[in-house]
């Protein structure tokens, strides 16, 4: 009858409304299973998805959202077989529905100055027999907020076309066509004429191939370990002020329940026409005869008015002197690299290709009376890359890094500008039929 089709209809939308929710726990992709929560690198380091840094959160999709009427950062308290915790909600598309996602590791304290009191303790709850999914789960609002950290929002490029992704069948049709587009006509004349090198000698570049990055970070802590870059806390991280030099975005493509995930590395991109270089009242930034955007810290006094300039949005400015020498002992500055300085509060600093690997090998080639070989120099991001990704050497030789700038698919971030990056791309190729088949294409 219409009342018991009514009643099932009913039954149906209760059951679905009240699903039974569960808490799945993972080791943090950052600090582990917390065994290195002391490690200041790794908390400031964003997590590959969510882009959280310091400290962690209860993940839910949208939908799961919804359902319990909550939003980023409200806190909500977790209850299993009596234990609960109280964890805030971070909201990031793909997550499963009727589950929450929780990183270990964090929460703990008495184990360090870092880690003190940094996330919620899932630990709390009864891991015994269930350690890594706990089922069912209460959730409930406790009206209060947690303050977070993330790092996805910050220096945003206005929505522009900064990544590109095709299919394989795409690429196989019209290679060039899977660049994007170029400039017409870009005009020979730069926007600073002497800016038109001939570069005769060396000429270094980068690519990073899009297909192969896997969003992990390890060339940011890479990076960050070679050249001295502090770490600035949450409070800082939430004013916009990490220090990262090479950043890593994360991007969704597709439906909200079920997108697919893009992950772009961004360093400097060592304009050949650099926007940066035209507003630097004192010449702090410069172009080298061999291609690179240098930097005077002597003489840089801090207006910031290359950050302002630059499209990329690559440059970070040390707002604090957070690398206090006279208050530390001799011993804790042996973990900094002795090649690379330390700068000082009031200065701009960005990627610099690991220009001291650079100067390292030319003096060992002159020992040896010879040249530098194009695949010779490896800067820090591209020895630490676990996928090969990153690819580093001279545009002026037969190396790998001039291979893959003739690539049909290279394209230049925001090419449209006429800054004429050194750092290119390589459009992500999907094998969509590989993918539905179940099959690796072997071509």
């Amino acid at each position: 009858s219409d009342e018991a089709a009514q009643a099932a209809q009913s039954e149906n939308a209760g059951t679905k409304q009240g699903a039974e929710l569960e808490l799945c726990l993972r080791p943090s992709p950052r600090v582990w299973d917390g065994q290195y929560a002391n490690n200041a690198w790794l908390q400031e380091l964003p997590e590959p998805i969510s882009k959280l840094t310091w400290g962690n959160a209860a993940i839910v999709s949208p939908a799961t959202a919804s359902q319990l009427g909550v939003q980023n950062e409200d806190v909500v308290a977790i209850e299993h077989e009596g234990f609960g915790v109280q964890a805030p909600i971070w909201i990031v598309p793909g997550t499963a529905e009727n589950v929450l996602l929780a990183h270990l590791g964090y929460g703990r304290t008495g184990i360090g100055r870092v880690a003190d009191g940094v996330g919620f303790n899932a630990y709390q709850l009864p891991l015994a027999n269930s350690p890594w999914q706990l089922r069912p789960v209460t959730v409930r609002k406790t009206g209060e907020q947690w303050e977070l950290a993330t790092t996805q929002q910050h220096q945003t490029l206005d929505d522009r076309p900064v990544y590109r992704s095709a299919t394989l069948d795409a690429f196989r049709r019209n290679p060039e066509a899977t660049a994007g587009p170029h400039p017409d006509n870009p005009p020979q004349q730069g926007i600073k004429p002497k800016h038109q090198h001939e570069y005769n000698g060396y000429k270094w570049g980068m690519s990073i191939d899009l297909t192969a990055c896997i969003g992990c970070g390890v060339c940011t802590i890479a990076c960050q370990a070679e050249n001295n870059i502090p770490v600035v806390g949450k409070e800082g991280v939430r004013r916009e002020r990490e220090m990262h030099w090479i950043r890593v975005d994360r991007y969704y493509e597709g439906p909200e329940d079920a997108p697919a995930i893009r992950h772009q590395p961004v360093p400097c991109m060592h304009c050949e026409q650099a926007p940066c270089e035209l507003v630097c009242p004192t010449a702090a930034t410069q172009h080298s005869t061999e291609g690179l955007n240098a930097m005077v810290y002597n003489r840089c006094i801090g207006t910031r008015y290359c950050s302002n300039n630059c499209p990329y949005k690559v440059r970070r400015f040390n707002f604090f002197d957070y690398v206090k020498e006279a208050e530390e002992p001799s011993v804790m500055r042996m973990w900094r690299n002795p090649n690379v300085t330390v700068r000082s509060r009031g200065v701009m600093e960005k990627c610099t290709y690991c220009v001291q690997r650079i100067e390292a090998t030319r003096i060992d080639a002159q020992k040896e009376n010879r040249s530098i070989g194009g695949d010779e120099v490896t800067p820090a991001c591209a020895q630490a890359c676990p996928t090969n990704a990153i690819v580093f050497g001279d545009l002026n030789q037969d190396s790998e890094v001039a291979r893959l700038h003739d690539q049909p698919h290279e394209f230049s971030m925001l090419s449209t500008l006429n800054t004429r990056p050194r750092t290119t791309y390589l459009t992500e190729i999907r094998n969509l039929s590989a993918r539905l088949t179940g099959q690796q294409h072997t071509e």
